[in-house]
């Protein structure tokens, strides 16, 4: 199934229509620095084979920003260290919504962490509980202790970290970068999966534009202005501002003050996206910097056997905080479909 509209496949507006963003946070939170991940960081990295912050100072600097960002959520239900084969995994649950079904689960952007979901938490947990998890190799309170090789490794720390969780299987729900990881352990180790959510996701459904990756490398210089940064930052979330907002100041923070040592994600092929036999809910933003948006629904509609592919026309990649009740809804819809199609 296929559509193209902000909700349920209703039809889309003009980019003036787009609705207005109370808070930074989740706007820009969806990938801030993806693209400086996964081009210039790998050409400045040091030679630590696992991701750490590069001194003391960067190290309480982060936390600093991450814990102001922190506030901007409720108090979580449960405060989680997972370890697993590569690292201790940190998880947050936040209790929602029929709590007797599968949970919602996670997965952020690269460079950021749990605090970008600040914005969608109230409207998920209308829906189930919510867990958070801050990506292994990443910055964040996760805390890298293995060398992350390949696509396998990435599949293998977040099956074992979810393998630990009460619930035998959850919803998947992956944002840029985290889209990415939510389908590559859909494609190799989909055991604890009920079905996966897709938030325009990057390196997924089609390439990343040469553009996006020349212009993150000066921005990915730690030891170049801050605005080198914010100027990247606010290009990928359409040109929103990013001065002294909480989640972007700890995404900044990151980008400077941490060492991620992970290769760049390949991208799936039409034969391994077609082996995914799970329920997979694809959104893709009309306006995203991350890919070309037509091309990457094209593909998720021809390779995704069990696909509902949807595209939120005005959208930029910073979908999350601008459509956060939107993408509840369909979210809801897509679960309650499966919750009817299991009662069949």
């Amino acid at each position: 199934m296929n559509g193209n509209a902000p909700t349920g496949g209703t039809g889309g507006g003009s980019a003036a229509s787009r609705p207005s963003r109370p808070r930074w946070g989740i706007r820009w939170t969806v990938i801030g620095l993806v693209a400086a991940a996964l081009g210039g960081w790998l050409t400045v990295r040091d030679t630590s084979p696992v991701g750490h912050f590069t001194s003391a100072q960067g190290h309480d600097e982060f936390f600093a920003a991450y814990q102001r960002a922190m506030e901007d959520l409720p108090e979580p239900d449960a405060t989680l260290d997972v370890r697993t084969d590569y690292g201790v995994v940190r998880m947050y649950r936040f209790d929602g919504a029929a709590p007797e079904q599968a949970p919602l689960v996670f997965l952020p952007g690269r460079a950021s962490a749990s605090p970008v979901l600040a914005d969608n938490l109230p409207s998920l947990r209308k829906i189930r509980t919510v867990y958070t998890v801050d990506l292994l190799g990443e910055p964040g309170a996760s805390i890298q202790t293995r060398p992350i090789r390949d696509d396998e490794d990435q599949a293998r720390w977040l099956h074992q970290a979810l393998s630990q969780l009460p619930e035998p299987r959850v919803h998947l729900l992956g944002l840029s970068i985290g889209g990415w990881t939510a389908m590559n352990l859909a494609i190799r180790q989909p055991d604890t999966l009920a079905s996966v959510t897709l938030l325009d996701p990057a390196m997924t459904f089609a390439d990343m534009p040469w553009e996006t990756v020349a212009r993150s490398i000066p921005a990915s210089v730690p030891w170049f202005p801050k605005s080198w940064r914010d100027g990247f930052n606010s290009w990928t979330a359409g040109g929103a501002p990013v001065e002294d907002v909480p989640v972007a100041d700890m995404i900044e923070s990151g980008m400077k003050n941490y060492a991620l040592e992970l290769l760049v994600p390949s991208r799936f092929s039409a034969e391994q996206l077609r082996t995914v036999g799970l329920p997979v809910l694809a959104i893709i933003a009309g306006e995203s910097v991350m890919h070309n948006s037509p091309d990457a629904a094209r593909q998720a509609e021809d390779t995704l056997s069990r696909g509902t592919v949807l595209t939120y026309h005005d959208a930029s990649h910073a979908i999350n905080g601008e459509y956060p009740d939107e993408i509840a809804a369909d979210v809801a819809a897509f679960l309650s479909e499966l919750d009817e199609g299991s009662a069949d």
